[in-house]
Parts: C-alpha cells; sequence; structure tokens
C-alpha cells in the first residue's frame, strides 16, 4: 500500500512538471533551452509508472511492452533536453521513434526467446548502461562543455549515478532472484521509488532554475555587447578591463583605437546596409586578429576600440598593423553589390596603462595619434607621442 501511494505521488509530480516545463517552454519562443524537451521526458516517465500503477503484477502484456519501452525512451529524452540547453540542436521525435521501435521489437523478441524475466533484466541492464552513460559525460563536461555549471553539474552526476547503481542492483536482483524482486511491496521496491520520487522532486525545479540563470546570463551579455558586431560594447569593455585588473595588479596594457576611413562615404554611396556590412566584416577582423585574450569593442559608429595585454608598445604596434592589414585587403561582397567593396582604416595606439580608472585618459592618448594619422593621409598606425594627451576631434575627418 505504502508503494503503490509513493508511486501514485511520482506518477503526480511527473505529469505536473511535464506540464511546467511546457508551459515555461511557451514563454521562452525562440530559445527554449531544452524545457519542451524535459516535459516530453517527464511526460514518457510519468506515463510509464501510471500504466504500472494500473498494470497489476509484473509479466507479459501490451501495457507492460508499452510501459517498458516509454521507461527507456524518458531519459534518452532527458538525453536531448540536455544537448538542447547546452546549445547543441538535436531532433527529437525521430531518434525517440526509432529507439521505441527498435526496443519493442527487442522485447518481443527477448520474450519469445528468454521469458518474462530477460525482458525485465533488459529494460534494468539498458537503463544502467543509459545512466552510467549520462554520469560519466557529465563529470567529463565539468571540464568542458558546463565548466560554467561545475558544481551544479557534479550533483546531477551524483544524483543520475544513484539511479545508475539502483538500476544495476534491479538487475542483479531479477537474475538471482526472478520476478519476485519487482514486488511492489519488496524493501528494494520500496527503497527505488522513493529515491525516484526524491529525484522527481527535486530535479525539475533544479532543471528550471538552471535555465533561468543561463537566461540571466545571456541577457547580462546581451548587455554588455554591441548589437550589430557581437563585439563588446563599452559597458562589457570597462566590466572586462576591471576583472582583468583586479586579477593581476601589476599586469599594464595597450589600447587601439581603429577607426574605419571616409565611413560617410560609404554610407552615402551603396547606403546604410552595406555600411552596417563593413561595419561586421571590420569587426570580424579585428577578431580574429587579435590574441587571445586581448578586448575587442565596438565603441560607436565606426569607431573599435582593442586592448592588448601582455605586451609592450612594439608588440602592440605591430599588433595594430596586423589589423590594419587585413582590413586593407579585405573585400566586402554582397548578393545586392555590383563590384566588391574595400575599405581602410587608421589606427591610434596609446601607451601603456595599468587600470581601468586610467581607461579614459588612455583613449584620449590613442585618439589624438588618431587625428595625427588623419592628417597624414590615413590608412596608418600611429603610436602615441609624449605630451599627447588631450582628445582629437577625429570623428569629424570620417
Amino acid at each position: 500500500m505504502v508503494a503503490t501511494v509513493i508511486l501514485g505521488m511520482l506518477c503526480v509530480h511527473l505529469l505536473l512538471f511535464s506540464g511546467m516545463f511546457l508551459l515555461f517552454s511557451t514563454k521562452l519562443h525562440g530559445k527554449k533551452m531544452g524545457l519542451d524537451v524535459f516535459a516530453i521526458g517527464n511526460l514518457l516517465l510519468g506515463l510509464a509508472y501510471l500504466m504500472q500503477l494500473v498494470g497489476g503484477p509484473s509479466g507479459w502484456g501490451v501495457m507492460s511492452v508499452v510501459n517498458h519501452t516509454l521507461t527507456l525512451c524518458a531519459p534518452v529524452a532527458y538525453v536531448l533536453g540536455a544537448m538542447r540547453f547546452f546549445n547543441r540542436p538535436v531532433p527529437v521525435w525521430r531518434p525517440l521513434s526509432a529507439l521505441a521501435g527498435i526496443y519493442t521489437a527487442a522485447q518481443v523478441l527477448v520474450q519469445s526467446t528468454l521469458g518474462s524475466e530477460a525482458r525485465y533484466a533488459l529494460l534494468a541492464g539498458c537503463c544502467a548502461l543509459l545512466f552510467l552513460a549520462m554520469t560519466v559525460t557529465l563529470l567529463y563536461g565539468t571540464r568542458t562543455f558546463a565548466k560554467d555549471l561545475r558544481t551544479e553539474v557534479v550533483v546531477f552526476a551524483v544524483l543520475i549515478g544513484g539511479i545508475c547503481a539502483l538500476n544495476a542492483a534491479k538487475f542483479v536482483a531479477i537474475l538471482s532472484g526472478g520476478l519476485q524482486a519487482l514486488d511492489m511491496n519488496s524493501r528494494f521496491q520500496m527503497v527505488f521509488y522513493i529515491y525516484m520520487s526524491f529525484l522527481g522532486t527535486v530535479l525539475p525545479p533544479s532543471a528550471v532554475w538552471l535555465v533561468l540563470s543561463r537566461l540571466t546570463d545571456d541577457l547580462r551579455g546581451m548587455a554588455a555587447r554591441d548589437p550589430l558586431t557581437g563585439l563588446l560594447n563599452r559597458r562589457g569593455l570597462m566590466d572586462g578591463l576591471d576583472a582583468y585588473f583586479r586579477a593581476r595588479p601589476a599586469a599594464s596594457a595597450h589600447l587601439l583605437i581603429v577607426d574605419i576611413d571616409h565611413f560617410k562615404s560609404i554610407n552615402d554611396t551603396w547606403g546604410h546596409k552595406v555600411g552596417d556590412l563593413v561595419l561586421c566584416r571590420v569587426a570580424e577582423v579585428l577578431r580574429s586578429t587579435a590574441r587571445r585574450g586581448d578586448l575587442t569593442c565596438r565603441l560607436g559608429g565606426e569607431e573599435f576600440v582593442v586592448v592588448a595585454f601582455d605586451t609592450d608598445s612594439i608588440g602592440a604596434t605591430q599588433l595594430a598593423e596586423r589589423m590594419r592589414e587585413a582590413i586593407e585587403d579585405r573585400q566586402m561582397q554582397d548578393s545586392g553589390l555590383t563590384e566588391p567593396v574595400r575599405c581602410t582604416a587608421t589606427i591610434g595606439v596609446s601607451e601603456g596603462f595599468a587600470s581601468a580608472a586610467a581607461f579614459d585618459e588612455t583613449l584620449h592618448q590613442a585618439d589624438a595619434a588618431l587625428y595625427r594619422g588623419k592628417m597624414s593621409g590615413r590608412n596608418c598606425v600611429e603610436m602615441v607621442r609624449a605630451r599627447e594627451t588631450q582628445p582629437a576631434a577625429s570623428l569629424s575627418l570620417g
């Protein structure tokens, strides 16, 4: 009787959380974070346990076959949902349908050749192997795709490892004791249902919390980036500088200010769509040319900033020259253009600076060098000169 109550509560939990996942996913529109697939997994598992609750003693029958198929498909749905959560788009219905067909056929074959005990052992063994693979993958993920969620993923791995151990114990119990090991009032089944009820209560809210946490991080990232180019905006740049200099108090950096030459003329000649294309292509060049750890930012309009860490004035100037050459060599092609568009850029390089608080003064230095480069003919790199600290009106030059 107690096992029946626990199993009934587990069914209610799974089905209610399935509806909650589905409701949340409809509010997320284009980025559901796998919640819609988690809803499918909860629905499949809830229906499987419901069939187990009303199906009576273990044995052979259509309801039992469907129950086993749903039981195996549910964790696979969770895996697919987790892959979508970690930004790996995968199909859902095709692999689930294929698995359901293959496993149903396997059940019929095992039942006809080895009997019911082998069929129940097959389910327990498959679940144990599946959960073992999930546990290992999650632990591996703490060093790769889930570094930012290391603690949470370790907890999930431990909990899923518990399911793996219980299914492995069930597999052994069936082989040694037959179907009597699956009696709902047995001590083992009681422990199994209690643990599953615990997971059914804890894991769904945890999944929702992870999704909300990831959405919050995405919103924070959007607030720190330029929507057109994907580079950092000024806020994101300042946050990056603060984090860098807090971690390395004795470090220094150089600032490169990059201005596209005659950008107003490009807009006037080709239109703002091509102007946006040029901005995006220049951003790609800066992102690919900058070294690992450097910060790239769109300051506004046609001006970009690159902060080069761990280098001296010579290294910063050489980096700026590589960027200038890469921009000059890059062709901007669009389906609406009759010919490729090329552009050049002038780059001003500051002296070294050692704190985020010195950013504005350093920007003025680089801007003064940029202004001098514009006046001397553009498409060049200029290093700041001694006492050249006043801001220049380079925007008026285009």
